[in-house]
Order: C-alpha cells, then structure tokens, then sequence
C-alpha cells in the first residue's frame, strides 16, 4: 500500500528541499512535531528520533534519513516504532508556479505485524500518515511562503 500526499509552494526545489530536510528544526517549524533528536550523522544519511501530535496521540519512530540534493530527493526509512519498515519518499519537482512537494509513504514492507495486515495499514494511513503528512506539508508551505513575502 501506498500513500501520497502533496502540496504545491511557491519556493525554488532547492529552497524547498533546503528547508525540508533540516528536520532538526521541524519542531520550531511546524506545531505538531513534538521533537526530532539526531542521533547519528554522517555526509548524506542521519538516524533520528522523531514524535509528532495526531490529534491528542503522540506518535514516535526512529527512523534513517538519505539525503539525495543533486535529485532532490529525501528518504526515510522507520527502523523503530510501529511502522518499523516503512519506506517514505519526499519528492520536489518544479512547476510553473513553484515546487510540488509529494510525500510517499510505502508500508509494503512494515515489519510490525498488526500494522502489516491489509486493515492495519489502511488505519495507519487513514488515521495517522495521512493527517501527519497533511499538516506536514502545509506547514512547510506556510514557512517557504512567509519567507518569501
């Protein structure tokens, strides 16, 4: 099962990606990350500690970040927490008026087997990936475009 979620900003692909992957600042970005803690850093790869709000549920994985800017492309992939193998795409294709910013969850390869079944991966997108992305993106739309004014 796949997920997509996008938003269009008014920002250059590298402006967006700039700010999109120093996750370090997400917090103070964007209300609903409770915090990101790095780990480990090393040239284009990060391993984190990551929580984010739905709702009044606190939702927290750790998670391997691979930064590819020359694309620019981000990749996740949750090593810990209830997606434990959840593979996400951050994507920055530029368009005539910006930059479309598409998130891509791919829970074919959870590893945590309630999630894994057909009706937990449909709760997990419906109940929690989807509203996390959806706030996610449009706080960086907010934050590229109130920088731009």
């Amino acid at each position: 099962m796949m997920t997509h979620q996008s938003i269009t900003v008014q920002a250059t692909p590298q402006t967006a990606y700039a700010l999109a992957q120093d996750v370090s600042h997400w917090p103070q970005l964007l209300s609903h990350y409770a915090w990101v803690r790095v780990l480990d850093e090393r040239d284009d790869e990060r391993t984190l500690i990551m929580a984010a709000w739905r709702s009044w549920v606190l939702v927290r994985w750790t998670a391997v970040q691979r930064l590819l800017p020359a694309i620019p492309r981000i990749e996740f992939i949750h090593i810990g927490g209830w997606a434990r193998g959840m593979r996400v795409a951050w994507l920055f294709d530029r368009t005539e008026s910006g930059t479309k910013i598409e998130i891509m969850h791919d829970l074919a390869t959870v590893g945590v087997p309630i999630v894994r079944t057909r009706l937990g991966k449909s709760i997990a997108a419906r109940y929690f990936i989807n509203p996390i992305a959806s706030r996610t993106l449009a706080g960086m739309k907010r934050a590229l475009e109130s920088s731009n004014g």
